[in-house]
């Protein structure tokens, strides 16, 4: 697949069927996330595989908005970042983020981000430390975002090069 096609192909699925993710797929995607490029190669971040039906749950519930699918997918990826090892760890773990969403697309896992950093519960309670104590980690690790995985339930369209903003592009002189 072009590297275009599979940035078209690319969608955010919030929406599983029962199907599990493989072992294999779930391989390739952690390769990507590991094969993702970290300031000063210095590879802050760390990968969290969580299938157990009644943390993703729990998971779920660590946000206001936004989350709730959580519950339905066979697996996330909660994504770390140690502070103690670079102070990117905003920036590595977007990036890792993104190749593994990418990756997911490639082999017809749906998968979605679910952002933690700076976001709250519908109770005011910060989602980053409700992460950190669901999965029992210190505060020195960070937690940008959670990668959803599952078999997609349906099929969604590819975006196509017209739902381009091609007014968000200025060249400087």
């Amino acid at each position: 697949m072009e590297f275009e096609d599979l940035i078209l192909k690319r969608r955010s699925v919030r929406k599983f069927t029962d199907e599990e993710v493989t072992k294999d797929q779930l391989d390739r995607i952690l390769k990507a996330g590991l094969l993702a490029p970290t300031a000063m190669n210095r590879k802050p971040c760390n990968f969290l595989i969580v299938s157990n039906k009644k943390t993703l749950v729990e998971l779920s519930e660590v946000k206001e908005h936004g989350s709730k699918f959580l519950a339905g997918a066979d697996k996330a990826i909660v994504v770390t970042a140690s502070t103690l090892d670079a102070d990117t760890w905003i920036e590595d773990s977007s990036i890792a983020l993104t190749f593994m969403h990418l990756m997911a697309a490639n082999i017809g896992v749906g998968s979605c981000w679910i952002q933690m950093h700076l976001r709250k519960s519908s109770d005011g309670e910060d989602s980053e430390k409700l992460v950190r104590d669901i999965v029992k980690i210190d505060e020195h690790y960070r937690i940008v975002g959670i990668l959803a995985l599952g078999i997609p339930d349906g099929d969604l369209k590819p975006h196509t090069l017209d739902d381009m903003d091609k007014t968000k592009v200025h060249f400087l002189v």
